[in-house]
This record gives C-alpha cells, structure tokens and sequence, in this order.
C-alpha cells in the first residue's frame, strides 16, 4: 500500500528540512507526542479504533458474503464499493465543520494486524493533494513518483495479495465461478 503513496511520501521527504526519516523517527520516540496522542479521540478514531473494527468487518464479513454470489475477483472490486458508503459520514462530518467543499471532499475523500497498520497509515496520509503537487516547485519529480507510485500499485496488487506468496494454500481460487445457490 506504500507503494500507492510513493508521491505524497516523495512530497513529504522533499518538503522535510531535517530529512523524512528524522520526522518519523522523531515522531515514533516522542513520548510527550505519543501521551498526546492516545488522549486525542479523534485520534484513537482514526488511527486505532477505525482500522481495526473496519478491517474486521470489511475483510472478515463482506468479503465471504461476497465470494459465494459474485465469485472472488468480482468481491475484491465491489467490496470496496461498501467501504465507501460506509465512510459518507466522513463527508458530513467535513461539511458540518466547513473545511471543504462538496466538489473537494468528493475529489479528494484473515491477520489483522498488516490491515489495520496499512488502514491507518492510510487515514494518517490521506488522500493525495493533487493540487498542491501542480504548483510545487519541483512538481515534475513528484509528479513522476505519482504515476510511478500507480504503476507499481497496480504491478504489484495480485502477486503481493496472492496467498501462495505468503506460503498459504488459498481458499479459493480468482479463476472460480460464482456459487449457482446466489443466482
């Protein structure tokens, strides 16, 4: 899933005075940050509470719901169709407290533990700020390590989700037709 955030993570290191790897570093070690932290409820929403229960419900409850009446690869495209419904209230929530737009909030809106530490890094980035990159000054660099962050995302995605990868028998194969009982 980094790879995906391979140009917002590019946009933070280049924007980084002390170097991206001193701000994360210094962002793990920071107790007085960390007390901070697990105080804050939004917080704890976001970045704990939030990847963990969707995690849950998303993988371990829709996806076999799914597999059986539409087949694998079909469930893996719809699934997140219902993720996000799921996060509309994120819409209302930025609407009520006026920090965007409809058009911006819109454009821009098994094991769980690998799940839940990549959901929470991503609600940590958010979604890409695009517009930002256009009047960066060094938009082309960062641009190029967008496109590339795709290109890999999309390169990578069925044999790094590939259960033989991880040594795992796969419990059902993507080539399977859909289950005959959800016609």
């Amino acid at each position: 899933m980094m790879v995906l955030f391979l140009g917002p993570l590019t946009q933070l290191a280049v924007e980084s005075p002390r170097g991206l790897f001193h701000d994360v570093k210094a962002g793990l070690t920071d107790c007085q940050s960390w007390s901070k932290r697990v105080k804050d409820l939004k917080w704890l929403r976001n970045h704990v509470v939030a990847p963990l229960t969707e995690e849950f419900v998303f993988r371990a409850c829709i996806i076999p719901m799914l597999v059986p009446c539409t087949g694998p690869t079909s469930a893996i495209f719809i699934s997140p169709l219902f993720f996000g419904v799921a996060h509309f209230h994120h819409i209302i929530e930025q609407l009520r407290f006026g920090q965007d737009t409809v058009f911006d909030i819109l454009i821009c809106a098994g094991h769980l533990v690998g799940p839940v530490l990549c959901h929470s890094f991503c609600n940590r980035m958010g979604f890409p700020a695009i517009g930002s990159v256009l009047e960066h000054p060094q938009k082309s660099l960062i641009l190029l390590f967008y496109q590339l962050g795709v290109l890999l995302f999309f390169i990578l995605l069925f044999p790094f989700t590939d259960p033989t990868f991880y040594g795992m028998s796969p419990v059902c194969s993507l080539l399977l037709t859909p289950r005959s009982a959800c016609t």
